[in-house]
This record gives C-alpha cells, sequence and structure tokens, in this order.
C-alpha cells in the first residue's frame, strides 16, 4: 500500500479506517466494534478518530479493536477547537489517550479552527510530541489561508490536513492541494464517498461496471490516485469494509480519469471549503 511521508521522517499509511459517527448508539456498537476488528483483519493499516465522535465513544470502541493485537495500527485523533489551549490540548491528549488505552496517538490534529489561540494549541503540540505522547500533528478543516497561518507557526513541523474531498467535492484542487503538495503536507480526505451520495451517480456506476469494480472502489481508487492523498472511509458492516479495500486492486486508465473529470469537473476557480 501506498504511504506518505510525514516531516518527522514517519510514513502515514494512504487508505484507513474511519469512525465518524460511531460510538453513539449502544444498540450499534458491537457491529462497529466488529467492523473495525474485521478491516484490521484485513490488513488496514491505519484508523482515524476524535474526541468529538460519540463523545469520545469511537475512541473507546477503537481501544477495544486494537487491543492485544501484535501489530497496532496508525492512529490518527482529533482535539476539539473548545479544548484547544495550551493546557486543554494535553489534557484531552491525556483522556484520547486513556479511552483508546494507548501511550501514544501517531497524529494528532486539531480538529477545526476556533476557540483557543491556534499559537496555544502548537505549542501544546510540541510539548506533547516532546513528551512522547504523539508523533506528528497537523489541522483539520483548514482552507489555505489558514493553513500559511498554521506552516509559519508550526516551523515545518505540520504534518496533515484533513478536509472534506471527493470526486464531488473537489474545490481543494484549485490552490489548497497544490500548495500542500509544494510543503509536502498529506491531505488526508474524509468522507471519499460524499456521505454515500457519489453511490447514486449514474456516471460513476456506468464507468464502474466498464472496470469491473462497484462505484465505492472507483470514488476511493481515484483519491488513492492522487499525490499526496490519503483517506478514511468509514463503514460499519464487514461487507463495505471488504468492498472498500478493494479500491487498492482497481487501475486507472488515463482514458478513465479523463472520463472522471468530464463527470465530475475539477474546479475552475476559488471555493470555499466545504466542511461536514
Amino acid at each position: 500500500m501506498r504511504s506518505c511521508k510525514l516531516s518527522s521522517g514517519a510514513t502515514m499509511p494512504a487508505l484507513g479506517l474511519g469512525t465518524w459517527r460511531m460510538g453513539e448508539s449502544p444498540r450499534r456498537r458491537a457491529e462497529e466494534l466488529d467492523a473495525l476488528k474485521y478491516g484490521l483483519d484485513l490488513g488496514y493499516p491505519m484508523i482515524d478518530t476524535a474526541e468529538m465522535y460519540g463523545d469520545g465513544g469511537a475512541e473507546e470502541i477503537v481501544g477495544e479493536a486494537i487491543a492485544g493485537r501484535s501489530e497496532r495500527p496508525f492512529i490518527v485523533s482529533k482535539v476539539y477547537p473548545h479544548n484547544a489551549s495550551r493546557a486543554g490540548t494535553i489534557a484531552a491528549c491525556e483522556r484520547s489517550l486513556k479511552r483508546m488505552r494507548i501511550e501514544r496517538i501517531d497524529l494528532y490534529l486539531l480538529h477545526w479552527r476556533g476557540g483557543a489561540r491556534i499559537e496555544e494549541t502548537f505549542e501544546a503540540f510540541h510539548r506533547l510530541r516532546q513528551a512522547g505522547k504523539i508523533g506528528d500533528f497537523g489541522v483539520s478543516n483548514f482552507d489555505l489561508d489558514d493553513m500559511e497561518d498554521a506552516a509559519r507557526l508550526d516551523k515545518g513541523l505540520n504534518a496533515s490536513n484533513q478536509v472534506l474531498y471527493c470526486l464531488s467535492r473537489r474545490g481543494p484542487e484549485y490552490d489548497l492541494l497544490p500548495w500542500m503538495r509544494k510543503k509536502s503536507i498529506p491531505l488526508m480526505a474524509y468522507s471519499p464517498l460524499d456521505q454515500g451520495g457519489l453511490l447514486r451517480e449514474p456516471a460513476l456506476k456506468k464507468l464502474a461496471d466498464g472496470l469491473g469494480c462497484t462505484p465505492a472502489q472507483l470514488a476511493i481508487a481515484w483519491l488513492l490516485a492522487q499525490p499526496g492523498v490519503v483517506t478514511i472511509p468509514k463503514s460499519s458492516t464487514r461487507d463495505r469494509v471488504k468492498e472498500n479495500l478493494g479500491a487498492l486492486d482497481v487501475k486507472l486508465t488515463p482514458q478513465i480519469l479523463a472520463d472522471l473529470d468530464r463527470a465530475f469537473p475539477p474546479p475552475r476557480g476559488k471555493q470555499p471549503l466545504e466542511m461536514l
């Protein structure tokens, strides 16, 4: 599997398991836990989560899923903006570590800009890194102006920016993604299937049928083909977890890429960064 190199020298896998909206319902907990364990059994090398997801419930499920494994996946988590003061970031990280029952988060992100000044947040990130509590750190839902601010404050240690990016939401391609590529900062694409909306697009289904894959696999494969991009599809069922992993076997020809550009045109101008 392709990976992206972070500024620390660590590598981040190109494909992982998302956990957004996990941990919200006790009735779905067993299914969600089973899906994560199954994904890890299949070889997914990364899990993305956040203290926001299920008010910590998703992190608890992650902790259960990785417990007792000889090889631990690459773990990404995020701090709420309203917790992102100097002391608040450190305390939030400690809570996340406790919920997941681990000693270190590989990549720790500010979930979005707001609340505390980012200078305070980044100072806390540096302290956590020096203490061995996190590996790398970065941000989420930052547009270009925010990224330029973060890069100045971060002293070159900004490891990633997680944003909404998929075939039906290509706004980051206009200026954000090119800037990040120049800085060698990976873009982590969340909601690669646009919360399922892409699966209902006739053009995507037609192209997928021609390739002998599913629409979900084609949409994820398109993201994986973008230099400097990683993605974290979320699913709570075994079938979909296995299906998404099949995106690694989809071969995209120049003709298919051109057909996808016609069906889902790239942006012609600056667009506000979208969020879900």
